[in-house]
C-alpha cells in the first residue's frame, strides 16, 4: 500500500550499459515529439528501447507534470537534439556542459551563448558513455530529464551476421562432411 521500497532502475541507462544501438526516451503527451522518437525507433535497423513516460491516473497520477506543464516544463526538459548544443529553460540559460575538474556532464545555469563548455549532442558517437551520462543526469524527481535520442549508431545486426556465417560456410570449398565424421578423434561409446 505505501509503494516499493526498492530503489527504481532507469531504463535507458540499463539499454545503454549493454551497448543497444538506439536508445531514446519521450512523452506521451508530447505527440510531436513523441512521432518523430517512435518514427526514428523504427527505421533503426537492429532493436530499439523507447522509454515513454506515461500517465497512469491509478498508480501514479500527477507523476510527471513537472515535465507537462506549461509553467516548468522549459526549466526541467532536456531536448536532445543531435548536432545542437544542449541548452534549455525558458531562455536557454542552462546547458549541459563538461566539467573541466572532473570531465562529467553537469547541468549549469546562466550559461553564455559563446561558452565553450557546452555540450553538442552526438546521438552517433560510437561509445556509449557520453549517452550513459546524459541518462545519469536525472533523478527520480524528474529534475534535469532529457528527452530526446540518446544514442543512435549503425552496426551489423544479429540477422545479417549470422546470413554472413552461413553463407561463408557454404562457399567454402570441398566441405569434407565424411572426414568430419569419420575423423581421427572418434569416441567409443560403451
Amino acid at each position: 500500500p505505501l509503494g516499493s521500497l526498492d530503489t527504481p532502475f532507469n531504463p535507458v541507462s540499463l539499454a545503454l550499459g549493454a551497448e543497444a544501438t538506439f536508445v531514446a526516451r519521450t512523452l506521451d503527451s508530447d505527440r510531436k515529439h513523441l512521432q518523430s522518437v517512435l518514427r526514428a525507433a523504427a527505421q533503426h535497423r537492429g532493436t530499439a528501447l523507447v522509454q515513454i513516460y506515461q500517465n497512469c491516473n491509478i498508480f501514479n497520477d500527477g507523476a510527471f507534470e513537472l515535465l507537462k506543464d506549461p509553467g516548468t516544463r522549459d526549466d526541467w526538459t532536456i531536448r536532445l537534439e543531435h548536432g545542437q548544443p544542449i541548452r534549455f529553460g525558458r531562455d536557454g540559460v542552462k546547458a549541459v556542459v563538461r566539467d573541466p575538474a572532473t570531465g562529467s556532464l553537469a547541468i549549469a545555469e546562466d550559461v553564455p551563448a559563446d561558452d565553450p563548455r557546452v555540450i553538442v549532442h552526438d546521438a552517433h558517437a560510437d561509445d556509449p558513455s557520453y549517452a550513459f551520462a546524459l541518462s545519469r543526469l536525472s533523478g527520480s524527481d524528474l529534475h534535469y530529464t532529457p528527452m530526446g535520442v540518446f544514442r543512435s549508431v549503425s552496426r551489423p545486426t544479429y540477422d545479417d551476421l549470422l546470413n554472413e556465417q552461413v553463407d561463408q560456410a557454404r562457399a567454402a570449398k570441398d566441405p569434407d562432411l565424411a572426414g568430419l565424421i569419420g575423423g581421427a578423434d572418434t569416441w567409443t561409446v560403451y
